[in-house]
């Protein structure tokens, strides 16, 4: 009976540790919960009213602590308005390749949800520059903008002010 008690102990003790670590999938997803919910200006407890959840529930989404299932995945896209593959863009390659890209039975197969073409945000600074309140609140400025000419000449602006082969 001793031994059994001191084995539910260890059993006990070793599973808040596992629990507590995020996924790297569930992080990466959390992550574009996270940006998708700022470039819309959307607060947490916003975004918590509209899938009947409390802000502090998509605070654990957006951490990667609480894993997003199939359901809540797809009332996050219906909200957020994005496709579902948009929460698996962008995904780092240390991943897919551990997680299944590379070595998977199906081949390496990459989706692009949000974008056509993925001339991706990461080869002009990483998820670091898109995850900058700088670029969200340019975002954001920017659709504001609500005549499509003006916002084409911003558009141009910026990319005029660009060092030649920098891009």
């Amino acid at each position: 009976m001793a031994g059994s008690a001191n084995e539910s102990e260890e059993v006990s003790v070793a599973r808040p540790e596992r629990e507590s670590r995020a996924s790297p999938i569930d992080a990466h997803v959390g992550a574009r919960i996270r940006l998708r919910r700022t470039l819309m200006g959307m607060s947490q407890e916003r975004l918590g009213e509209a899938l009947g959840l409390t802000f502090q529930q998509v605070q654990k989404y957006e951490r990667g602590v609480n894993r997003v299932g199939a359901s809540r995945l797809f009332d996050l896209s219906r909200v957020l308005d994005v496709p579902i593959s948009f929460f698996f863009d962008d995904m780092p390659e240390p991943l897919t390749a551990t997680y299944g890209g590379q070595s998977s039975p199906l081949g390496t197969r990459r989706s692009f949800g949000f974008a056509d073409s993925q001339d991706s945000f990461g080869s002009v600074g990483g998820d670091e520059a898109m995850s900058r309140r700088e670029t969200l609140e340019l975002v954001r400025a920017y659709y504001r903008v609500t005549d499509p000419a003006v916002r084409k000449r911003v558009f141009e602006l910026i990319k005029s002010l660009v060092p030649e082969g920098s891009e």
